[in-house]
């Protein structure tokens, strides 16, 4: 049987990679920390965290699944320590492994401690074949270990839900509500940009360790009746925000591409983000969005020099090309297919 062990946290962006290649594997067993609910997924969790006991047990149980599943692929998604522990265990197999950077386990964990960059670094070496979402993350790969070849660079696509509404004045932030992702800069950009933009609304979904400070910082700004926090979203409900939001915000201080970045294009909004070397391959400034460079200006205005339907024109090409989930099921499974010699 042509089986797939996927190793990876329980983010949806995990899953959704899973849904992206099913299609090639007979089976599919993936290794997490936290099994997700609503799922029909074969899933073993494991403890994750680098605790030096899970060097032993962690490791340990990986092995135990490797040698059960008998997969014909090993893949691992970020050089952190889902790869560390799965790399160790998966050294007494003669089994392919795959690592698929995210961008901050290369771009952040490195710069974190000097421990966590020989980790990243022993990771990147040790994958037998590793893949990126841009050309930006790949060449980051080549500066952190000059010998790694990156052989795929491809992203988990987008796909679009039909959806009725009429676009609104609403500005929609989906970022998760971490001190990486810097909401509480869009909170402050938006307090300003509504001084003028009166009936203009904030939207924020998801949620975070930051949660609760952001929603004091808007009762401390008297945002409430502008702000409104929507916490988590199912697929539909997420694809309603974007559809009736004319503008979509993330100034993260690093990320790779950004599966919610293409979705925001797909689905219409006027992209503005962080001025990061990776959001270059895929937003022109003053174009099809707005890269903000100062994260403590009203930034969200700059949206306003563009005209909607030219975006939307520039931006659905750009998906069409290199964001759809068909585009890079096909990539990551014609990897698979060589990997295998199929």
């Amino acid at each position: 049987m042509n089986k797939l062990l996927i190793v990876g946290s329980q983010t949806i962006h995990t899953y959704n990679y899973i849904e992206l290649v099913k299609s090639f594997f007979d089976d599919i067993l993936l290794i997490t920390d936290k099994r997700r609910e609503g799922y029909e997924l074969e899933v073993k969790e494991l403890d994750f965290s680098l605790k030096l006991k899970n060097l032993i047990e962690t490791v340990r149980g990986i092995k135990q699944q490797i040698e059960e599943f008998k997969p014909a692929v090993i893949h691992i998604h970020q050089a952190n320590s889902y790869a560390f522990y799965t790399l160790q265990a998966a050294k007494s197999f003669k089994i392919p492994v795959v690592l698929t950077i995210w961008g901050s386990d290369v771009l952040v964990n490195p710069k974190k401690s000097f421990l966590l960059k020989k980790i990243v670094q022993y990771n990147l070496r040790r994958a037998d074949y590793v893949t990126t979402d841009s050309l930006y993350v790949a060449s980051e790969v080549k500066r952190l270990v000059p010998s790694r070849t990156v052989e795929l660079v491809a992203n988990f696509g987008v796909e679009l839900l039909p959806v009725n509404v009429e676009r609104q004045n609403i500005v929609y932030s989906n970022r998760l509500h971490k001190k990486l992702y810097r909401i509480d800069k869009v909170i402050l950009a938006f307090e300003k940009f509504s001084r003028q933009n009166k009936d203009w609304k904030l939207i924020i979904a998801a949620e975070g360790d930051q949660t609760n400070f952001l929603k004091e910082l808007v009762r401390l700004k008297s945002l409430e009746g502008k702000v409104e926090f929507v916490g988590w979203l199912n697929l539909e409900e997420n694809a309603r925000w974007y559809a009736q939001s004319k503008i979509w915000v993330s100034i993260p201080e690093s990320d790779g591409v950004g599966i919610s970045m293409l979705e925001a294009m797909a689905y219409g909004c006027i992209p503005v983000i962080s001025d990061l070397p990776v959001k270059h391959e895929w937003i022109t400034n003053g174009a099809n969005g707005i890269l903000v460079s100062d994260v403590d200006t009203e930034f969200i205005s700059e949206a306003f020099s563009l005209e909607q339907p030219e975006v939307q024109k520039i931006n659905h090409v750009i998906i069409a090309e290199r964001g759809t989930k068909t585009a890079n099921s096909e990539k990551f499974i014609y990897l698979y297919k060589k990997i295998l010699n199929k």
